[in-house]
């Protein structure tokens, strides 16, 4: 290049890089700021995208606004400390590189020998692009494989569930908070709903409350983990179930009867017949409602206050 070069510096620093060193947005300026200086090409302005990765599909605004300076010949040089600053991406690696063709700016990274104006160079930046995305890819596994291992451990990611509080990043049960989880199943086994278990608890005032929502009684019935089990990525293509990872509070057959129930325990729910005797059969033993429920070997009556009181009638 013949002209004198105008320079667009970009920084880029991710989450993860910032604790590393040399990768912070200060020393990134002061290395580019140095290169600029040394070589006598003039600075037109600093774009930094701060805690934002270079994967494809991320929205960064200062390259944006970077590439649209480029496009309005302000700038005639993007500079970079590393290739992998711009992008770790070969398909927008590609883009880029049609992006300088068309609009005449060179690319120039401090660390890396970077030339786009030859095939070679641009080979070259291909190799390093793919080698950047494909450890980008094998990051991504081992953060997979160890949040498994995590997991299996008993350190269950997330905000702390209801019923549970944290010790050394795994669930241990608040006796208090579960036997409220124990309840709420409990109503919802013998046919209140969501709205019905919130209102009652909030005339109640349980727990000092009276800010309990459907909303929270419904994902109480419908989180796995109070049966000791979890689900990761849950509704995702990624979604994986552990079993047996943290403490129960409910059993396995209570938390199966109960989401089995969503339907019939809807607000909106209609019974087709009216049962006479329907909470008004009580346990001999707590006096508890008598329910049905399905076992191993059929269905039987129990107590709804299972597993609290184990009565059963055939």
């Amino acid at each position: 290049m013949d002209e004198k070069r105008v320079c667009g510096l970009y920084l880029r620093v991710s989450t993860e890089d910032q604790a590393k060193v040399g990768f912070s947005l200060p020393e990134q300026r002061k290395c580019l700021k140095g290169l600029c200086d040394y070589k006598g090409w003039e600075i037109y302005d600093y774009y930094e995208d701060a805690g934002i990765s270079a994967k494809t599909g991320n929205t960064r605004p200062e390259f944006d606004r970077m590439m649209e300076d480029a496009k309005k010949k302000k700038i005639n040089t993007v500079l970079a400390i590393k290739l992998d600053r711009l992008t770790r991406s070969i398909y927008d690696w590609e883009n880029i590189m049609k992006l300088s063709e068309k609009y005449s700016f060179d690319i120039v990274c401090a660390n890396d020998d970077i030339n786009t104006t030859t095939a070679n160079g641009k080979m070259i930046t291909r190799i390093m692009m793919s080698a950047s995305q494909n450890e980008i890819k094998r990051t991504s596994e081992r953060t997979k494989f160890g949040l498994a291992g995590a997991i299996k451990a008993g350190h269950i990611p997330g905000q702390t569930p209801y019923g549970y509080n944290r010790v050394n990043r795994c669930l241990v049960i608040n006796e208090l908070e579960a036997e409220i989880v124990k309840r709420i199943f409990s109503l919802y086994s013998v046919g209140d709903s969501f709205s019905t278990i919130a209102t009652k608890f909030n005339n109640e005032k349980v727990l000092r409350k009276t800010n309990w929502k459907d909303n929270t009684i419904s994902k109480i019935i419908h989180n796995p983990v109070y049966k000791g089990d979890y689900i990761s990525n849950r509704g995702k293509k990624e979604e994986k179930y552990y079993k047996n990872v943290c403490p129960a509070i409910i059993d396995e057959e209570t938390w199966e009867w109960c989401n089995l129930q969503t339907r019939k325990n809807s607000r909106n729910y209609k019974r087709k017949e009216e049962y006479l005797f329907l909470q008004k059969l009580k346990c001999p033993k707590c006096g508890g409602n008598l329910v049905e429920r399905n076992g191993k070997y059929g269905s039987f009556i129990g107590c709804s206050n299972y597993p609290k009181c184990k009565y059963t009638r055939k």
